[in-house]
């Protein structure tokens, strides 16, 4: 998959979860710019899981913390 289609599916993602269209930035955190409590990145990650087809360890749950960040992730897994 190549970045623009993860970063399309990871758009679509975001916006399923709930977080407003202006607030989705490429440097954005989840916490402190998409204002996202536990609860969403349940979701978020629950949604990602799904939209790419894979499973997202415990160790790499710390590195998934900004839209890039994110990117970066699905980059390397889904080469």
């Amino acid at each position: 998959m190549n970045t623009k289609d993860i970063r399309r599916n990871l758009y679509r993602v975001l916006r399923k979860t709930g977080v407003p269209r202006e607030r989705i930035e490429e440097d954005a955190t989840f916490s402190n710019d998409m204002l996202m409590d536990e609860i969403d990145m349940t979701c978020f990650l629950f949604y990602l899981e799904t939209s790419f087809n894979l499973n997202i360890d415990n160790e790499s749950l710390p590195r998934i913390n900004s839209v890039r960040s994110t990117i970066d992730y699905l980059s390397q897994r889904c080469a």
